[in-house]
C-alpha cells in the first residue's frame, strides 16, 4: 500500500486517506493561449515508468494539496513537499539521483 507523509500536518497517510490529483508541475494555459497550448495542457500528461511527480490531497485529514515524488514501478516514495512550489526541492532531486543514476525528468536534472 502507498503511504505518503502530509508535509502540512505530518501524518503518514495511507492512499485510502488521500485523493490523487494527477501530474505535478504543469504549466497552465488559459485565456490568450493558442489552441495547441490549451490542448496540451488539458490532455497531454507524462506517464513514466519510474520516477514521477504527482499532486495529492489529504482528503481525510487536513484537506490540503501537496506534491509527492515516487516511483510508479515500486511505489518507493522519495519525499513529499508543498504544492506551492514551482519545481521539486533540491534535496528530493538529489535523493532520486542518488538511487537512480542518470535519472532525468523534464528540465529537472
Amino acid at each position: 500500500m502507498l503511504i505518503l507523509n502530509c508535509p502540512y500536518c505530518g501524518v503518514d497517510a495511507e492512499e485510502t486517506e488521500l485523493a490523487a490529483g494527477g501530474e505535478a508541475h504543469l504549466k497552465r494555459f488559459g485565456p490568450g493561449s493558442s489552441e495547441d497550448e490549451f490542448h496540451d495542457y488539458l490532455f497531454m500528461r507524462e506517464n513514466p515508468k519510474g520516477v514521477h511527480f504527482e499532486r495529492w490531497r489529504h482528503s481525510n485529514g487536513c484537506g490540503k494539496w501537496f506534491h509527492a515524488a515516487r516511483c510508479t514501478q515500486t511505489l518507493e516514495v522519495f519525499g513529499t513537499y508543498s504544492a506551492q512550489t514551482t519545481e521539486p526541492p533540491k534535496e528530493i532531486r538529489e535523493a532520486i539521483s542518488a538511487k537512480r543514476p542518470g535519472w532525468a525528468w523534464r528540465e529537472y536534472e
